[in-house]
């Protein structure tokens, strides 16, 4: 399991370590997919892979109105259908999509700068 370093990050949630099939967010082990910003975290959030992912399914994340989304599609790289990419293009939020180990350093990263970041990682 890659351990990610402490840094003087003040967010609530913070991702702490990853490894396929589970993330800890500060002292909690998760076994499912989340949503993640740096002040919430919506637990169990489907789809559980790529294939199930839908502009339906990211509606919590639309909600949240970040800046950023980051997409981590488990331990490879998948881009997701162009209809669900260009549906939040058109909404203003800017999308990376890399894989989950990515997605949490990244996350932790952008989040440390005071970023309106959201993440949505698969784990599988």
């Amino acid at each position: 399991m890659a351990t990610l370093d402490l840094d003087p990050n003040q967010s609530s949630y913070q991702i702490r370590a990853f490894k396929p099939g589970m993330i800890q967010v500060n002292d909690k082990i998760i076994t499912s997919s989340i949503i993640i910003t740096p002040d919430e975290l919506i637990e169990n959030w489907q789809p559980q892979t790529l294939q199930e992912l839908t502009v339906q399914s990211l509606e919590p994340v639309i909600a949240l109105k970040p800046d950023i989304l980051l997409i981590g599609t488990g331990s490879k790289l998948i881009f997701p259908p162009l209809e669900t990419y260009g549906h939040l293009i058109n909404l203003g939020i800017g999308v990376e999509v890399m894989d989950t180990s990515a997605a949490c350093r990244t996350f932790n990263a952008l989040s440390a700068e005071n970023r309106r970041v959201a993440a949505a990682l698969m784990l599988v």
